[in-house]
């Protein structure tokens, strides 16, 4: 009777909805490449942090943990998918260690960044970035020599990132005002 009441009010539709718009944001920012140089970058991470940051660190988990799982049922929503295999498959690839790295960002990103001025928000997302960097490296060198790891997984993306996190800054700061004018 409870969820019947709870459904009712539209508590857990919201939820649903807002992770559902998550996961769809998550998908479509994995599918864009931007053309970057040293190399060309998708919009995974930025979408990461920011929805951390603007859900919170609990929801943005609830919301990460779909994308999760909606990538390990086999939906296409990872970036490289389906042309590099989809399901769990994928998600043990050479790539799997910063998908893992997405679910530690979400938690820190969102604790540390969440009620914070611009100069904590960058902070919380260069500490998530990092946490990426640290779960995909450490998956990476299973499958890349030690004296190529970082070339093949750190330097070409550090300009791309420093950008996603200036991007990500700003675009929490205009739903910030946004949100606090219709308030």
């Amino acid at each position: 009777m409870q969820l019947a009441n709870r459904i009712a009010t539209g508590v857990n539709l919201r939820n649903v909805g807002l992770t559902l718009g998550a996961v769809a944001l998550l998908t479509l920012a994995a599918k864009t490449q931007v053309p970057f140089w040293p190399v060309p970058m998708t919009l995974q991470s930025l979408a990461v942090m920011v929805l951390a940051i603007v859900m919170g660190p609990r929801m943005a988990l609830v919301a990460i943990m779909t994308y999760m799982a909606a990538g390990a049922a086999g939906l296409p929503v990872f970036a490289g998918t389906p042309a590099k295999g989809i399901g769990l498959a994928y998600m043990m690839g050479p790539t799997g260690g910063f998908l893992v790295g997405f679910v530690l960002a979400t938690i820190v990103t969102g604790t540390l960044g969440q009620g914070r001025g611009m100069v904590g928000r960058t902070l919380a997302m260069l500490a998530g970035t990092a946490l990426i960097y640290a779960a995909g490296l450490a998956w990476l060198a299973t499958f890349v020599p030690a004296d190529k790891l970082l070339a093949a997984g750190f330097l070409p993306f550090v300009p791309g990132d420093i950008c996603k996190i200036v991007i990500g800054v700003l675009l929490v700061e205009g739903f910030n005002r946004v949100r606090d004018a219709r308030n």
